[in-house]
């Protein structure tokens, strides 16, 4: 049976944008990739740099969009946005681009008719949450890319601390996407072996506070050193891409509105979730330990304070 062709429409053409629709080519995840921005100019120059490396990628449609283009999209990601500048609180930064996320709801209400709707742009939980509320699409089918990123990143650290190979090393971190997420160290292990068990035959000792102090601050290292975080971000773009547009129905740590999850509603953060073509499809009941649990509904309990600052 012959594949349905796949679109994607990346909202915003700024350097997590074009960098995600770059990624999404190289691998040949969709037949048609849309770009989006307020700055018509700028978008169509990342379309036709893309397209000119054709040759290396296959036959593709990589264009120049318009909000019209969400209408027949598989997937529509949104990483318009603004970064924070100096002197800037987050709360500063939250009313900057809510502003913006607003605008993405209203031509959302326009032209969308069915797909998944992927936040990248941050606050990310914020902005996920207000995309949802705001859109009225039914429950699940927007959803962020949460703390998947820093679960890889989570996932790197321990590679070069206990001398493994990453794709060896599995585990995840919850809560916000931010301060307060924490790594769910009962779900480490090193190739089916739990992490303790492993760096005490190894003679390993870790310092677990300070790789998740790392793991948080890993961001603002990078934006220090080059103004920007953008290639591990569209790489795990893509990644979620692929999962869509080929209802895996796998499970990541993306933040999504929860209802009821563990007690915990009215607010989105990242759990572990089962994500195919209709976004989050169902939440997976993880077997946190009691520590654990208390940590995501302070995480909850955080993310909830903060919109409430923001009267959402």
């Amino acid at each position: 049976m012959e594949r349905k062709p796949t679109k994607v429409s990346i909202i915003g053409a700024g350097a997590v944008g074009s960098a995600a629709a770059f990624s999404i080519a190289t691998q040949r995840l969709a037949s048609e990739i849309a770009i989006i921005d307020v700055n018509r100019e700028k978008a169509e120059g990342e379309a036709m740099d893309i397209s000119h490396g054709l040759i290396t990628m296959g036959s593709m449609d990589i264009h120049c969009g318009t909000y019209e283009d969400i209408a027949d999209s598989d997937l529509t990601i949104v990483t318009a946005g603004v970064g924070r500048k100096p002197g800037e609180t987050r709360l500063d930064l939250a009313a900057k681009n809510i502003a913006i996320a607003r605008d993405v709801v209203a031509n959302l209400k326009k032209y969308y008719k069915d797909g998944a709707v992927m936040v990248v742009s941050n606050p990310v939980d914020v902005i996920t949450y207000v995309i949802q509320k705001e859109s009225g699409l039914p429950r699940g089918r927007v959803f962020g890319t949460g703390t998947v990123l820093d679960s890889a990143r989570f996932r790197y650290l321990l590679s070069v601390k206990t001398d493994a190979d990453i794709r060896n090393i599995h585990g995840f971190t919850a809560g916000e996407h931010g301060e307060s997420q924490f790594a769910v160290w009962s779900s480490v292990h090193v190739s089916g072996m739990g992490l303790d068990s492993f760096c005490e035959k190894r003679g390993i000792v870790l310092d677990k506070e300070e790789i998740m102090r790392e793991t948080v601050s890993s961001g603002a290292q990078v934006i220090k050193r080059k103004g920007v975080t953008n290639y591990a971000i569209a790489a795990i773009a893509a990644e979620l891409t692929g999962t869509v547009l080929k209802n895996r129905g796998s499970i990541f740590s993306v933040t999504s509105v929860l209802d009821d999850y563990y007690g915990i509603g009215d607010v989105a953060i990242s759990v572990p979730s089962f994500l195919d073509a209709t976004g989050v499809r169902a939440y997976l009941p993880y077997d946190f330990t009691e520590e654990e649990l208390e940590r995501l509904r302070n995480s909850a309990a955080q993310i909830r304070a903060f919109m409430d600052h923001l009267r959402l």
